[in-house]
């Protein structure tokens, strides 16, 4: 090998190291190394997940409905009749 080629070596090396620190690699070996911590913060994800899909649904629970009511005040002959035995199971199990 000669000096050029032992210099572009040690550039693409310096860029490696340099790419390594910057997406912080050593921190996420940290991580996977601490299994205590690992679970903890997968936990506390689960619960926001958890909890985002529970207010989602519940979101868009109530709009459901609500476009159902307002199917029911367009006094539809059959679709009418069927959204209003809907709405009323869903009222009575809330």
């Amino acid at each position: 090998m000669n000096n050029n080629d032992k210099n572009n070596l040690e550039k693409r090396l310096d860029k490696i190291a340099e790419r390594l620190e910057e997406i912080k690699i050593s921190e996420y070996v940290d991580l996977m190394n601490n299994k205590k911590r690992l679970l903890y913060i997968n936990f506390l994800i689960g619960l926001a997940r958890g909890f985002g899909m529970a207010v989602g649904f519940t979101i868009l629970g109530a709009f459901v409905i609500y476009v159902l009511q307002r199917l029911i005040a367009l006094n539809l002959p059959l679709i009418g009749d069927f959204i209003t035995e809907i709405v009323k199971i869903v009222q009575e199990n809330l």
